[in-house]
């Protein structure tokens, strides 16, 4: 790990590090709001944040959220990007789109559809999520379900994004790429990114983007049993959960 973090350290003063929550900050839970950063992760954030040109997390939920579940608004300088990049939290003030009446539909469609596989919907106001992990059959919910979920998407407008026990419908043209994007105006000496799922992997396309104009980059999984393959084999480190993450940051310190 700490060879594999050296061209950060070389640049850190300029550089960009930009960490997801669920999975890699905080340990993914039953309920979403019983989810908490790791012990120790808020103080490293805080300590990092001085030491680098941008400091973000860029997360599927709403930015206000992860700030006020986190206890966030103590780091310096810290930059939110939440549901996918559509939010901007920064300096305690959001940036919210307005909502696409498709959500309006898609709300009002997936509870009936939920109910019989006892899945629960998570509405971040502009993107709604199914989560099947408290649900009696979690995988074969998630199955049994998607076909239905991407049926609702398709006459709403929206685009459904699988991810560990959940399905995400929301607007097209946000990702975790275009978010990271949007940090790294002008170039950074140095980026890192971190997360644990598919929605990660976007984030690390524009990693080996950066990389091609001379940019040092670091790819880091947060790792677990559930987690995606395609993520752990694209990660230039692989920790061991948030634990690992928190590790990662102390070891980058």
């Amino acid at each position: 790990m700490t060879h594999a973090l050296d061209p950060l350290r070389t640049h850190l003063a300029g550089a960009v590090v930009a960490l997801d929550y669920d999975g890699t900050l905080a340990p993914i839970v039953d309920r979403p709001s019983d989810a908490v950063p790791a012990p120790g992760a808020v103080e490293l954030l805080t300590a990092l944040a001085p030491r680098v040109r941008a400091l973000a997390l860029v997360t599927g939920r709403p930015a206000d959220v992860v700030v006020e579940l986190a206890g966030l608004t103590a780091v310096p300088g810290l930059v939110v990007l939440g549901q996918y990049g559509a939010q901007r939290w920064s300096g305690a003030e959001v940036t919210t789109p307005a909502e696409l009446p498709g959500v309006a539909r898609a709300r009002a469609a997936l509870p009936a559809l939920l109910a019989a596989e006892g899945a629960d919907l998570e509405d971040k106001g502009i993107a709604l999520v199914v989560h099947t992990r408290r649900a009696p059959d979690p995988v074969g919910a998630l199955g049994r379900l998607a076909p239905h979920v991407a049926a609702v998407a398709a006459d709403s407008g929206l685009e459904v994004h699988p991810g560990r026990l959940v399905l995400e419908l929301r607007p097209p043209g946000y990702d975790k790429g275009g978010a990271l994007l949007s940090l790294c105006d002008p170039l950074p000496s140095a980026v890192l990114v971190a997360g644990d799922d598919v929605g990660d992997l976007p984030a690390f396309d524009v990693v080996d983007g950066l990389r091609a104009q001379g940019v040092p980059g670091v790819t880091v999984c947060s790792g677990s049993d559930e987690g995606p393959p395609r993520l752990r084999a694209r990660a230039d480190v692989v920790v061991d959960g948030p634990a690992g993450v928190v590790q990662l940051l102390r070891t980058l310190l």
